[in-house]
C-alpha cells in the first residue's frame, strides 16, 4: 500500500461537473474514484427536497423503512432513513430509472441496479462520519458506486463530504470500529467537496471519505443511493435482510449509534 503524504487536514477544492454521457465522466471516476456529475435541474431539486421532507415525517414504526435518531444538544433528532424506495413512488422512479441509473451504469460499465438507499439528515448540531471506506459495510459484491445528492447546499461548516483521490483500489488498514486507521488518515490528501443543492458526487465503494459535524445553524441533508452491476444480481432485498440479521446478532454494537455495519457514525445514542 502506497500513501501520498501531501496534506494533513482538508484542502478545499473547486471541482468541475461532467455530464454522464461525456467519456471523461467514467475516465475521471476510474482515475480518481469519484466524479461530480452535472447537477439536477431546478424542478428535480425541488422534488427531491419535497420527497425527503415527506419521508422524514413518516412515523418511526412503519411497514419496513428504517429511521435512526441521534442525541444532540437540542434533544433526539433524526439522523438517517433507509429502505424507503418500496414506500415512495417518486423516490423509487428517481433512483431506479432515468439519469441516476444511466450515470451509475456508465461508471460500472454495464446496467446498474439499486443496491441500497439512505438519507443522511445531518440536522443542525448533527454528528459527522469518521474516515472510512464503504466496502467494509457492504455484502455480496466487491465493487459498487454510490452517489451523494446534495438535498441542501453542502459546506465545511455543515459537514460536507470529503474525499481522497486515487485511493480506491484496495481496502486500507482499519481501527477496531472498521474505520480507517488514524495514522493512515493523517497521511491522506483530503479534499472537501462543497456543492450547491442538486449537485451529485459519485464515488467508489473503496474511496476513502468522511464528513464533519454540522456546526452551522441550518440543516444539511443528503440522499445516498448505491448501485451494483446487474450481472452481480439484484441484491437489495438480500442486503437489508443481512443488515437486519447482523444488527440482531450485535455486529453494530461498536458504533456509537448503530446505523451501519461499521462504526463510522459519530453521533451520540439517544438517552431516555
Amino acid at each position: 500500500m502506497r500513501l501520498r503524504r501531501r496534506t494533513i487536514g482538508v484542502v478545499q477544492a473547486t471541482f468541475a461537473a461532467l455530464d454522464a454521457a461525456d467519456p471523461g465522466f467514467a475516465a475521471h471516476f476510474a482515475e480518481h474514484g469519484w466524479v461530480l456529475t452535472a447537477p439536477l435541474n431546478h424542478d428535480q431539486t425541488v422534488a427531491v427536497q419535497q420527497w425527503v421532507d415527506e419521508i422524514a415525517a413518516w412515523p418511526s414504526a412503519g411497514d419496513g423503512w428504517l429511521h435512526y435518531r441521534e442525541q444532540t444538544d437540542g434533544g433526539p433528532r433524526l439522523c438517517r432513513t433507509e429502505n424507503f424506495v418500496p414506500f415512495h413512488d417518486g423516490m423509487r422512479r428517481f433512483l431506479t430509472s432515468g439519469p441516476m441509473t444511466i450515470a451509475a451504469s456508465a461508471l460500472l460499465g454495464e446496467q446498474a441496479v439499486l443496491y441500497k438507499e439512505k438519507i443522511n439528515y445531518k440536522l443542525a448540531g448533527g454528528a459527522g462520519y469518521a474516515p472510512h471506506q464503504d466496502g467494509l459495510a457492504y455484502r455480496f459484491v466487491d465493487a459498487l458506486v454510490s452517489c451523494q445528492v446534495a438535498v441542501d447546499a453542502a459546506s465545511l461548516d455543515n459537514g460536507c463530504l470529503e474525499v481522497v483521490s486515487g485511493m480506491h483500489h484496495e481496502l486500507l488498514a482499519t481501527d477496531a470500529h472498521g474505520c480507517i486507521a488514524p495514522d493512515v488518515v493523517a497521511a491522506l490528501d483530503w479534499r472537501a467537496v462543497e456543492v450547491p443543492a442538486g449537485h451529485a458526487v459519485w464515488f467508489h465503494s473503496r474511496t476513502p471519505h468522511r464528513s464533519g459535524p454540522n456546526t452551522s445553524p441550518t440543516d444539511r441533508r443528503a440522499l445516498y443511493p448505491t448501485y451494483n452491476a446487474r450481472s452481480c444480481g439484484d441484491l437489495r432485498d438480500a442486503y437489508y435482510a443481512q443488515k437486519h440479521a447482523e444488527f440482531a446478532a450485535g455486529a453494530a454494537l461498536a458504533a456509537q449509534v448503530p446505523v451501519s455495519l461499521i462504526g463510522d457514525f459519530q453521533g451520540r445514542p439517544v438517552t431516555d
